[in-house]
């Protein structure tokens, strides 16, 4: 059915996926998010609200029946504990960031910005994009970008890196990273595995990455 797709629908069938297989929204937001998606891109006359419905309910299904064999413990369970240890050590931990690498850089620093507002200061940071969700949820791994806040040190930041691999093996987690400051860490068996529910922590919503490190003064 997909290669019969035009290029227009395969670019919305593709953010359609992603944002139903990364459990961050509601069926009822990713709904809202793609009908303004055709609009921005002007696709309307090409893509109607039905036909994006109706990929949208066919992605769900597929995604709640793989579900029923995934088990407790996912590897997206354990990176989100991950995390959160990385919070409360003043690591600034942060869960799908925009679609660039700017955006997650954006974000860390308004973090930073309040942290500093509480006269805390982070240890480091590390977060990946809507573009590695793309490559997770197709099970192609998942890259963490990394850094320390207005540092120019590679050693500082090899130091950061070490941290954030270490909390991520703990919690049992494949990592692949050659040592260096300017690679970004891989884990590359990642697949994602998660399901909105609405009861869940909002994990977009950034205030509890700043609780856990404020909490840990």
């Amino acid at each position: 059915m997909k290669q019969s797709m035009s290029e227009d629908q395969q670019f919305i069938f593709d953010s359609i996926y992603t944002q139903v297989r990364s459990g961050f929204y509601s069926l009822e937001d990713v709904q809202n998010n793609i009908i303004e998606e055709i609009e921005d891109n002007g696709f309307e006359d090409e893509i109607s609200e039905d036909w994006a419905y109706e990929q949208i309910d066919r992605v769900n299904e597929e995604l709640l029946k793989e579900s029923e064999s995934w088990g407790e413990n996912t590897q997206t369970t354990r990176l989100i504990a991950a995390f959160d240890e990385l919070a409360e050590s003043k690591i600034i931990a942060l869960h799908y960031t925009g679609f660039t690498n700017d955006d997650g850089e954006y974000e860390v620093t308004e973090v930073e910005r309040t942290l500093i507002d509480n006269d805390e200061k982070s240890e480091g940071y590390c977060f990946y994009h809507g573009q590695d969700m793309e490559r997770a949820v197709r099970g192609e791994g998942l890259y963490i970008s990394f850094q320390k806040i207005n540092n120019v040190s590679d050693v500082v930041s090899r130091e950061v890196a070490q941290k954030i691999v270490e909390v991520l093996q703990k919690h049992n987690l494949k990592v692949d990273w050659n040592g260096k400051a300017a690679t970004r860490i891989f884990l590359p068996d990642f697949k994602w595995e998660r399901i909105y529910n609405e009861d869940d922590r909002d994990l977009l919503n950034y205030n509890y990455v700043i609780d856990a490190i404020l909490l840990n003064k």
